[in-house]
């Protein structure tokens, strides 16, 4: 899967968390859904993207998630 692909769809999830009110709980819920629903490589292969473009392009309920060790296993 082509990384702007996985760009969309991450920033799809992202968007749809940001209506929590409670962040923490919108990080997690986004964190969650990738942990679920995305294999290893598809959640690597965008961190390793975001590692290097450290930009805005991806919502910043996806960047805080990827932030997190456990997004990354």
């Amino acid at each position: 899967m082509s990384v702007e692909n996985l760009i969309k769809m991450a920033n799809q999830i992202g968007q749809y968390f940001s209506t929590e009110s409670d962040h923490k709980l919108a990080v997690h819920g986004v964190r969650q859904h990738l942990q679920n629903f995305w294999t290893p490589a598809m959640r690597r292969e965008l961190k390793d993207w975001q590692d290097q473009n450290p930009g805005d392009e991806l919502h910043a309920l996806v960047r805080a998630a990827l932030a997190e060790p456990a997004a990354q296993a």
